[in-house]
């Protein structure tokens, strides 16, 4: 885990758009106990542009791009792995790394019910289509809620705690969305300097569909309502 966090760090520092805490010590493989080191962020009140530059921010980091969709190496979303492998397009990215593993673990685990495995075939069947707009890899955060940012000494935004890939960018957008903590001005600043394709509100349960599976996962059946109701729009 903390050689995961360490390697998603370093690669939203490489776009060098957000700040995010410079990784400082992390222990070897066969170090006990495993430890991983980071800078420590000083906190601040948010400085009056601090909406304005959080979008922007988050435009540059998706514009840095990602080799493919998929990533190096395996990492997690909260203590659920994650799985990157490379796939040829979004589509097929979005349906083998992400949701199915999450569908197949909650059905598993007698946290949803089987026949929701029937919808979900039914919108396998649709998102090439749905997903036509990520012709190219975004660098995502990939875990992008209001709990993953910090406002540094100087009142700027900081990220931490990635699960990041090469992914759609409305990735994060529909996870800052679920469950608020980010003002309207973060979104409007975010499309002027990187303006969205062509129906991204329509996309928005779509894409907040993995983050649902994984509340599922992690908090139990709760959620399943909430993913009936975002899969409603598309079967």
């Amino acid at each position: 885990m903390f050689a995961a966090e360490a390697r998603g760090l370093e690669f939203l520092e490489q776009a060098r758009a957000i700040r995010v805490p410079k990784v400082l010590l992390l222990s070897s493989v066969h170090e006990r106990p495993s430890f991983l080191l980071l800078e420590f962020i000083r906190s601040a009140a948010p400085r009056r542009d601090f909406d304005e530059e959080l979008g922007r921010g988050l435009s540059l980091l998706h514009r840095a791009g990602a080799p493919g969709f998929g990533f190096a190496q395996a990492n997690f979303i909260g203590r659920l792995p994650q799985s990157n492998r490379e796939h040829a397009t979004w589509a097929e990215f979005y349906r083998a790394e992400r949701l199915e593993p999450q569908l197949r673990a909650a059905i598993d685990e007698g946290r949803a019910p089987p026949g929701l495995q029937r919808d979900f075939a039914r919108l396998f069947q649709r998102l090439p289509g749905l997903t036509a707009e990520s012709a190219a890899p975004a660098r995502v955060h990939g875990d992008l809620w209001s709990g993953n940012l910090l406002i540094d000494e100087r009142g700027a935004p900081c990220l931490i705690d990635p699960a990041v890939y090469g992914g759609a960018r409305e990735m994060d957008l529909a996870m800052m969305r679920l469950f608020g903590g980010f003002g309207p001005r973060v979104f409007s600043a975010y499309d002027e300097a990187f303006p969205l394709a062509a129906g991204h509100a329509e996309r928005v349960q779509l894409y907040q569909l993995y983050p649902l599976l994984v509340h599922v996962n992690l908090f139990g059946g709760g959620y399943v309502e909430s993913v009936r109701r975002a899969l409603s729009a598309y079967v």
